[in-house]
């Protein structure tokens, strides 16, 4: 539809040009202002020419009958003035001429842009906190971050996954002094981190106690998990030892869930990476006259900027998030010379992030601006929102294997024969949960239901890959076409390939405002087009063999168009259910 646009542009530019010479604009601005009609009878695009009333000095219904009597291009098939508008239909010859051919010559590459090359980008996603569960509220960033990751890939970039892990802070000073008191080396191995979670859980219900009940808080726990925590911060051979089995432990479990999802990150550098190189941005800061002690603390003022002051140092020196992030932003740019850095994480850690990048433009790095916050609505469980020291958590390996569950029942009831039923499975079930959530767009607060979220009705995930099966399907009892001519002349097979014509559009979209449920959008589209031309145009029972095999050429179509659209948001193809 690119390609398309730009045509009717260039011709709409000539048009204007004809009723007044000295008229500026360029292709580009007209590609911009064509929309599609909300109304598939009104036409495939519309352009609305009261954008034009200024610069051609007369109304939209004269300029849009002008242009209507001159807008001639292969590619349309009929233009219609209407209410200043100009509704453009597509030619169903150059459709099967142009689009088609396209498609099945660029194969897994159509879609893809090159504006991306030879730059690099720098993501920041899915960052768990060590010695906690995957859960349901970790999913946004893991699968947002690794969809955009895919689509920056698909338009040239180069990208480099970075799972920033939080694996540093006062919270290892509990764990220890939990492991200590109530845990064990067998334990510990046998359970993973389900024994690290329930000393985590428990050392917090100690600490804060229950006084509602006569159960005072423990200070004298607090203070010893801080002092394990200082030990650790000052090279304790012991603590580190704990501290890197915590870590290995944590890394195993995550590593079973970024396999079911098909992740994987170049990058494991956590925040303890960084402890040794904030000293150098904190120095800077003071010698820049930055930083500001505010009732003990070093700050940076923001007030300027209408922003709260940015915590660089705790009251006792200690380091905050931002001066790690500033540290991280330093060595990533020295590092990986990223001219995009891209952070997915909640949307309730926007100020953090406004507040750093402006330091970091407060300090003279003229990169500052290459820095983007990605943020997502929170999830909550039935209206309850996530904690871990609470426990109210939905781990995502459960979550993942009841839908497993679910999944391998229906396989069983309908197609006991499958072969590979449980990767099959495994590939519904957690494609199921992930596009129920990239549905979405991203700044939506998602309350998480499980029945809804594991429907197998309506716009689910597994019904875009059992329509992905049904073109394979098709395909595997279907004869060599590669040399037939494809001639789309119904209105099915015409609004099949109008559908698919987009996915270029739809991924520069979705890359423009970092937003991936463009494409699951895109996909249900797809899935809708392609099922109601299934369902209304004999495919290989078509009596006539050219148009047999010309259905089959879109079939092939649209089954690579949909696979590339999964590839982007971590969907896995399956070719038979």
């Amino acid at each position: 539809m690119q390609t398309i646009k730009t045509r009717i542009a260039e011709k709409i530019v000539e048009g204007v040009k004809s009723i007044r010479a000295e008229a500026e604009l360029e292709t580009e601005a007209v590609v911009s202002m064509l929309e599609y009609p909300p109304d598939p009878l009104m036409g495939d695009l519309a352009f609305p020419c009261f954008k034009l009333s200024k610069t051609l000095r007369t109304s939209p219904v004269q300029i849009a009958s002008q242009l209507c009597a001159s807008l001639t291009d292969e590619c349309i098939a009929s233009v219609e003035s209407v209410s200043g508008y100009l509704n453009i239909r597509l030619s169903n010859e150059y459709l099967s001429r142009n689009v088609v051919p396209e498609i099945l010559e660029k194969g897994e590459r159509y879609g893809a842009q090159d504006f991306g090359k030879g730059k690099m980008v720098v993501l920041d996603y899915s960052s768990p906190n060590v010695a906690k569960p995957f859960h349901i509220g970790h999913l946004g960033t893991t699968v947002i971050g690794h969809a955009l990751r895919k689509l920056h890939e698909f338009a040239g970039y180069e990208c480099y996954g970075i799972n920033y892990l939080g694996d540093w802070g006062t919270q290892f000073g509990k764990l220890i002094v939990a492991y200590r008191l109530w845990g064990s080396r067998e334990a510990v191995e046998k359970e993973g981190i389900d024994k690290l979670v329930e000393l985590y859980v428990r050392i917090n219900n100690e600490i804060k106690g229950d006084p509602e009940n006569g159960i005072p808080e423990n200070h004298e726990l607090a203070d010893s998990a801080r002092a394990e925590f200082h030990k650790l911060e000052i090279g304790d051979e012991e603590n580190l030892a704990l501290w890197k089995w915590f870590v290995e432990i944590s890394l195993e479990e995550y590593n079973k869930t970024y396999r079911q999802l098909g992740i994987s990150f170049d990058s494991y550098k956590g925040e303890s990476f960084y402890t040794d190189k904030m000293p150098a941005q904190v120095e800077k800061l003071r010698e820049q006259g930055l930083l500001k002690i505010d009732d003990g603390a070093s700050i940076v003022d923001l007030s300027e900027y209408n922003m709260p002051p940015c915590l660089i140092l705790k009251r006792d020196g200690s380091t905050l998030y931002p001066t790690r992030d500033i540290a991280a932003a330093v060595y990533r740019k020295e590092t990986y010379h990223f001219d995009k850095a891209i952070y997915v994480t909640s949307a309730q850690q926007c100020l953090h992030f406004a507040q750093w990048f402006k330091v970091v433009e407060m300090m003279g790095y003229p990169w500052h601006d290459e820095l983007v916050h990605v943020p997502y609505g929170t999830v909550s469980l039935n209206g309850a929102k996530l904690a871990t020291r609470t426990g109210n958590v939905v781990l995502l390996k459960d979550l993942f294997a009841l839908a497993i569950e679910k999944v391998s029942g229906i396989i069983n009831e309908k197609n006991p024969e499958l072969e590979n039923r449980d990767e099959v499975a495994e590939a519904i079930g957690v494609g199921a949960i992930v596009f129920y959530y990239l549905t979405n767009n991203r700044m939506k607060d998602i309350n998480f239901v499980m029945d809804e979220a594991l429907s197998f009705d309506g716009n689910t995930g597994p019904y875009v890959q059992y329509t992905y099966a049904r073109a394979c399907s098709v395909l595997s009892r279907a004869e060599d076409v590669s040399d037939a001519p494809v001639a789309v002349t119904t209105e099915e097979e015409a609004a099949l390939v109008k559908t698919l014509c987009r996915f270029g559009e739809r991924v520069c979209a979705a890359i423009a405002d970092y937003e991936p449920s463009y494409i699951t959008r895109f996909i249900l589209d797809i899935a809708a087009a392609f099922n109601r031309f299934y369902h209304n145009c004999p495919i290989l029972s078509a009596t006539d063999p050219a148009v047999r095999a010309s259905r089959i050429k879109l079939t092939i179509a649209a089954k690579t168009v949909l696979g590339n659209a999964f590839d982007l948001i971590c969907l896995r193809k399956t070719e038979k259910v």
